[in-house]
């Protein structure tokens, strides 16, 4: 099965999903309403959990502590876990809300009038949440007071307060919650598109599929539950995003380290490994912990916070410097994985680091943002590798598939070589003999005939001839071993074959020009090396035009010696390349294509081996390699 097509499919989407996503991101951002913000409110901390409105008010003014939107919010003071928060709403028309961008606290609580407004209703961590509260033209001008409690060190409120149009606050409201769910939705998506392509995978594959299927998910899950939006949809079910967010945390970690163990293997001294195994046991540790905080009422809550906020921050630190590292060193050896992992890493290890460093620099209440996207940035990034992984495996299934044909087709070659052999060799026996036999008579009764009998007779003498040309070759071609074995001087061999068939070559206009380097030694017999490039040049030769030139070059290379006879003949297509050596198969009139099978044959009796290179009007280069015997 094709697998590479679903992950860039998918990647595809992610990519245009985010695309659309930026201008409507941008949007949110730099959309203009009618509403005010709240000038300054004022606060005042709390080391007893007093939630009743009427103690609040009954408190002196002097207590309280002036707040500026954009400045320097109060620390809490040690042992307060509360805070009372107080401001005046200015005048308003009907179908009005107020907007509080980042409230701090585990439960909230708004009063007006001494009477209950709004209450989140939740035990669980509201930090960073934000707060939406429909208001009517009546409450305008009258003062409003507002009670959080726990979960934060800096209790309070950390961003703006705005009062307006209630259609067009709630639009911000929305969209603000809305972009992390969809990104968080469409990570979601693409984790549950690759694992069902992960099923039909082979098992050697499965895991890396599988475990890139847990960190998209785990990315996808932690951008949705992390989501100031999600629990006020939630309502009294808002634990649960905490659950989710948490148990997702921990399977990323663990499962990011994995993969990247699968891609870039162990490491020095296994430590990616060992770093991995750490973080599973890890892992364990912290969800059988938060199950226990669960099961006691969340009594644990202090120490539970401790080992999974402050400890888990350092060890993903450490984790993503850790890989970032490893990932540069396999890049910088020319790794294109590592190049594309290194790119995507760096931009969230950025981003990440970035913020850890912002979030524990502020006391635990900076608002992580960038990091999700620096997560997408990477996920592309991540299914870019496996991509190119399922490419490279088909890739490689095609050069098997190839190297197989072309098995094939040298099996069915030998076996029609085996079978021609066998034919040739009886043949060659049993008709040479009486040819030798019949040209002996027709030279006697030439010599008794008149002149134009002569003539004939010395035509079936001249064709007898050739016949017995025909039948050596078959007699090479079926016997290709070497009788005689001797230390041959390639030079001085080819040199000899030149000379001999430089006449020839002369008479079709065309000239032979040797480059051949002094000491290149082979084994051999001197008369089958001689016969193979005789066939070789005599091709070249009658391939020739006007103004015709055959280089012949020899030199050594390695541990072999590579002959090249190149022309500027007619050449050959590719249909002809392909039918070189077959069988009875020659683009010559007379031609029996018994030559090449044997020139073939004889050099892979050395041991060596033949390729053409041509094209149609522009020449034949053939190249001989054939192993080097060091002369002694």
């Amino acid at each position: 099965m094709k697998l590479p097509k679903p992950n860039i499919a998918a990647a595809f989407l992610l990519i245009l999903l985010l695309t659309a996503m930026v201008p409507f991101g941008t949007a949110i951002v730099s959309a203009e309403s009618s509403d005010s913000t709240l000038p300054n409110w004022e606060i005042k901390f709390e080391r007893i959990e007093i939630d009743h409105i009427e103690e609040a008010v009954a408190a002196l003014d002097e207590e309280w502590t002036r707040v500026m939107p954009h400045g320097k919010s109060p620390e809490t003071p040690s042992g307060a876990t509360s805070a009372w928060l107080r401001f005046t709403l200015p005048q308003i028309s009907d179908k009005s809300a107020l907007f509080i961008d980042k409230v701090y606290g585990n439960n909230v609580k708004a009063y007006l009038n001494n009477e209950l407004i709004y209450d989140s209703g939740k035990d669980f961590n509201f930090n960073g949440s934000k707060v939406f509260i429909p208001l009517s033209k009546s409450v305008g001008g009258q003062q409003l007071y507002l009670w959080t409690h726990g979960g934060s060190k800096d209790l309070g409120i950390h961003g703006e307060i705005r009062v307006g149009q209630y259609d067009e606050l709630l639009s911000v409201y929305v969209k603000q919650g809305l972009m992390d769910l969809i990104i968080g939705t469409t990570l979601i998506f693409i984790a549950i598109v690759l694992l069902i392509c992960s099923l039909f995978m082979r098992k050697g594959y499965f895991s890396g599929g599988f475990l890139l299927v847990l960190i998209i998910l785990s990315i996808g899950v932690l951008v949705v539950t992390y989501s100031s939006f999600l629990p006020t949809i939630l309502g009294d079910y808002g634990e649960i995003v905490l659950v989710f967010f948490d148990v997702a945390l921990y399977t990323l970690l663990p499962s990011f380290t994995f993969y990247f163990e699968k891609i870039f293997g162990p490491g020095k001294k296994r430590i990616v490994t060992r770093f991995r195994k750490f973080q599973i046991v890890y892992s364990v540790f912290c969800f059988s912990l938060m199950v226990i905080n669960i099961l006691l009422s969340y009594q644990l809550d202090d120490f539970y916070r401790l080992m999974t906020t402050s400890v888990l921050g350092i060890l993903m630190i450490v984790q993503i410097i850790l890989l970032i590292s490893l990932a540069f060193i396999h890049a910088n050896r020319g790794n294109v994985d590592a190049v594309i992992f290194t790119s995507g890493f760096s931009i969230f290890a950025f981003m990440s680091l970035s913020e850890l460093v912002m979030f524990y620099a502020s006391g635990q209440t900076y608002q992580l943002y960038w990091w999700k996207w620096g997560m997408v940035i990477f996920v592309i990034a991540l299914i870019v590798i496996l991509g190119r992984r399922f490419t490279r495996n088909h890739e490689q299934l095609i050069e098997y598939s190839h190297q197989l044909e072309k098995f094939n087709n040298d099996l069915q070659r030998s076996e029609k070589m085996e079978i021609i052999s066998e034919l040739a060799a009886s043949v060659a026996h049993e008709v040479r003999n009486p040819l030798q036999v019949t040209r002996g008579f027709l030279q006697i009764l030439g010599e008794r005939s008149d002149q134009k009998e002569r003539e004939y007779l010395q035509m079936a003498v001249t064709e007898l001839d050739r016949a017995t040309l025909i039948i050596t070759d078959f007699l090479t071609f079926a016997k290709p071993g070497l009788e005689t074995v001797e230390q041959l001087d390639v030079s001085e061999e080819l040199r000899h074959v030149t000379g001999i068939l430089s006449p020839l070559a002369n008479l079709q206009g065309g000239v032979i020009e040797l480059n051949l380097q002094p000491g290149l030694y082979v084994t051999g017999s001197s008369a089958k090396f001689k016969q193979a490039f005789i066939n070789i040049l005599k091709n070249s030769i009658e391939a020739l035009k006007d103004n015709g030139l055959i280089k012949v070059t020899a030199w050594k290379a390695g541990k072999h010696i590579i002959i090249s006879v190149h022309d500027n003949g007619e050449g050959m297509n590719r249909n002809e390349l392909a039918r070189l050596g077959e069988p009875y198969y020659s683009n010559k009139t007379k031609g029996t294509g018994l030559g090449l099978m044997v020139t073939f044959r004889i050099i892979e009796a050395m041991e060596g081996c033949t390729e053409f290179r041509s094209e149609k009007g522009e020449g034949t280069e053939i190249i001989v390699k054939i192993p080097e015997l060091r002369r002694i």
